[in-house]
């Protein structure tokens, strides 16, 4: 695979199954060069008899399909070029798509009302005067900002607290009706011109309550209000209720914990009612059980479950924590979620779950999770009562899943797949259903594998502690040996997998072989692993990291043990910092927008307030002890600093600050910055940018680190000096 293929990885997105179990939809997305952009449409693939997916919509962006109640309508979010995400509604037989939503800053996330009629969203709003809302006012000239919290900006966004995310509830259109048309000028827009109301807008003496806007947009209720943000919906009590996450407590601003709160729409039952603003609240899971909870579902039968974290009793100890399933009853006694995986079991025996992934209830009432496990995500089955049973996915990766009575149509990546659809069966209690093996019901990576990917060969080192090491060498064709590149993942906590990895595959095809490992403070491997680094980074993590190298060097003869870089992103460009001024064996160095300097991390990251805090601790020498920038002068090794203008995450001064450093001690260096990119530059960044990364980046090994495949020629010269590369 090279860069230029880049436009091959296919995404799919979380499956939706038609209540009848006929089929599913899903949307597939991949990066566009000529749109410079990520393009996708739904696509839709049987579940009985012969797979035949095929496409259903042609909108540019079209994502996160669900099925309504009854299976009539599809609900998905549109995002047009260069435009903000909208909610639609289409008839699941077929026909054009009809927009629900014209959200200033579009739609992040929805659920179907039990009944079918309605729809809860959540979008930001905006404060007045700001993002566009006043046309002509510029951003440049919007008014100051006055801020008295610690959290006021978020990485892909910018700031938060004047466009918070709030939940939304509109009535379902008739896609079957006759097209509203827009409303011609009457004598009464005169009057309303001159009391400062938009003609053919306000209160409509035709209908009591307002149905729709002029566009023929109907009109949503905003439930929630406040300076709080929410994620996460779950309709309960046959859709009397709402559940979603938020945290309103007053100690906000300095926890990680968060609440779920009860939305009463009991009076949306009564239309002359529906204007009202906000929707009765009350917290029903309070921040005191010191839960940072990262999803929500309700059953049928009165089951609340919650995916969640212990933040433990500062409310902040995030580091390593694993993430569990909660359950309470609701609407009993629903404040008190008692721990149903693993709730006795510490360190390596707990279950790592994912925090994004979701939670899927299946019609028995158990639930379905995702487990990250020594470089897999697994697929698992949990009862109320704890029992946890793995479902065969065929796939290395699971990624989301939905459910239909005994079918799990599951998303999946593997080596040789960057997403595709698998059927799986539950098998739930009291059915005859055989045992089936997974079956494949798409295949969108048949042009990738054409490129040529190549496997991993998987390792488990013992380290000089004797603690086992795990990961993988990708080594290209041919007897070697092959210059090595030694690269660490972000996070820390989070994980290398055995799946296809882009980053992977174009350095092996440019004749590198890769080693990827997960060392102490990575994710997947327990609780004690994920927490071994907590305030004293760059010490167990080193080690692992230089062992599964010598050990993997050792156990693979096609490496070239003499010629070897090292790169990471992230907290991945931390520990090629730090590295880099330990050990000068290697070639040159690639720190991408790194976590480098834990004091100045303070007020600029968006994580700035509790990250550094937890994980490097706050005594100054301790700080220091751990930090890549005080021990920048112990760097010998050529160095390319990449980072993005946009990164809130690891801000750009981080990367600013330490490429000045290393100028100044006189090595060899290079800023790269990539214009209106933020920390998710690799995985999301715009294509154009993540095809010049590539090459950047192999313009670096090319110069430092020359492979067969990839060198510069004789008569190239050096972007530093001008003179003729040698």
């Amino acid at each position: 695979m090279k860069a230029a293929d880049l436009p091959l990885l296919r995404t799919v997105s979380r499956p939706t199954i038609h209540p009848d179990g006929s089929r599913a939809v899903f949307s597939r997305v991949n990066a566009d060069f000529a749109a410079d952009d990520y393009v996708g449409q739904l696509w839709t693939v049987a579940l009985v008899g012969e797979p035949a997916p095929r496409r259903i919509t042609r909108g540019f962006r079209d994502t996160e399909p669900r099925f309504s109640p009854d299976g009539s309508l599809i609900a998905f979010l549109r995002a047009d070029a260069g435009g903000t995400a909208q909610l639609h509604v289409v008839d699941a037989a077929g026909g054009e798509p009809l927009a629900m939503t014209d959200a200033a800053l579009g739609v992040t996330d929805f659920r179907w009302h039990p009944n079918g009629g309605r729809i809860a969203f959540l979008a930001r709003v905006p404060e007045r005067g700001r993002y566009g809302t006043v046309v002509g006012l510029s951003a440049d000239a919007e008014p100051a900002r006055r801020i008295d919290t610690l959290r006021y900006r978020s990485n892909g966004v910018g700031y938060t607290n004047d466009r918070r995310v709030h939940v939304f509830l509109a009535v379902v259109p008739n896609v079957w009706g006759a097209p509203m048309p827009a409303l011609a000028p009457v004598l009464a827009d005169a009057t309303r011109a001159e009391s400062g109301v938009q003609p053919g807008t306000g209160w409509n003496p035709v209908f009591p309550v307002q149905a729709s806007l002029p566009s023929g947009l109907p009109v949503a209720r905003q439930v929630t209000e406040g300076n709080f943000d929410h994620s996460g919906l779950a309709f309960a009590s046959a859709g009397s209720r709402l559940l979603t996450i938020s945290a309103r407590h007053a100690d906000r601003d300095n926890d990680l914990r968060s609440e779920v709160i009860e939305l009463n729409l009991s009076l949306d039952e009564d239309a002359s009612k529906t204007h009202e603003l906000p929707a009765p609240a009350r917290t029903v899971v309070r921040s005191t059980k010191n839960l940072s909870i990262s999803a929500l579902a309700c059953a049928d039968d009165g089951a609340l479950w919650l995916l969640a974290t212990d933040v433990g009793a500062t409310g902040r100890d995030f580091v390593g924590r694993v993430s569990a399933l909660y359950r309470s009853v609701y609407p009993g006694d629903a404040s008190t979620p008692i721990r149903v995986t693993h709730p006795h079991q510490t360190g390596q025996d707990l279950l790592d779950l994912e925090a994004t992934g979701g939670i899927s209830v299946l019609a028995d009432g158990s639930v379905l999770v995702l487990r990250g496990s020594r470089g897999r995500v697994d697929l698992l089955r949990v009862s109320h009562d704890g029992r946890v049973e793995p479902l065969d996915c065929g796939a290395s990766v699971a990624s989301s899943a939905d459910a239909s009575g005994e079918s799990v149509v599951v998303a999946v990546q593997s080596g040789g797949t960057s997403g595709d659809l698998v059927l799986v069966h539950t098998n739930l209690p009291g059915t005859q259903t055989p045992c089936l093996e997974p079956k494949r019901l798409t295949d969108f990576s048949g042009h990738l594998r054409a490129t040529g990917l190549v496997p991993g060969i998987e390792l488990t080192i013992t380290g000089r502690d004797g603690y086992p090491v795990h990961g993988w060498v990708h080594t290209p064709p041919g007897p070697g040996p092959h210059p090595v590149l030694l690269t660490i993942h972000g996070g820390p906590y989070s994980q290398y997998t055995g799946a296809l990895l882009d980053e992977t595959q174009v350095y092996v095809d440019a004749g590198y072989a890769v080693v990827l490992c997960n060392p102490r403070g990575s994710s997947g491997y327990g609780e004690a692993h994920g927490r071994a680094i907590r305030q004293r980074m760059g010490t167990l993590d080193l080690a692992d990291v230089l062992d599964f190298l010598d050990g993997a060097l050792a156990a693979e003869p096609v490496l070239d043990a003499e010629r070897v870089g090292i790169m990471g992103g992230s907290y991945g460009g931390y520990l090629t910092a730090w590295t880099i001024a330990h050990d000068h064996r290697f070639a040159a160095a690639i720190v991408e927008r790194g976590f480098l300097d834990p004091d100045a991390f303070v007020g600029t990251s968006d994580i700035g307030d509790f990250f550094g805090d937890e994980y490097a601790g706050t005594d100054a020498n301790l700080v220091r002890s751990q930090s890549p920038q005080f021990l920048v002068s112990q760097v010998q090794t050529p160095t390319l600093v990449l980072h993005s203008a946009q990164d809130l995450r690891c801000p750009l001064s981080q990367g600013e600050r330490y490429y000045a450093a290393l100028k100044r001690s006189g090595i060899q260096a290079e800023l790269v910055i990539f214009p209106g990119e933020n920390h998710e530059l690799s995985r999301t960044g715009r294509p154009r940018h993540r095809l010049q990364r590539f090459e950047i980046i192999l313009d670096w090994w090319a110069r430092f680190l020359p492979s067969a495949a990839n060198h510069r020629r004789s008569d190239e010269h050096d972007n530093e000096n001008g003179h003729p590369v040698t």
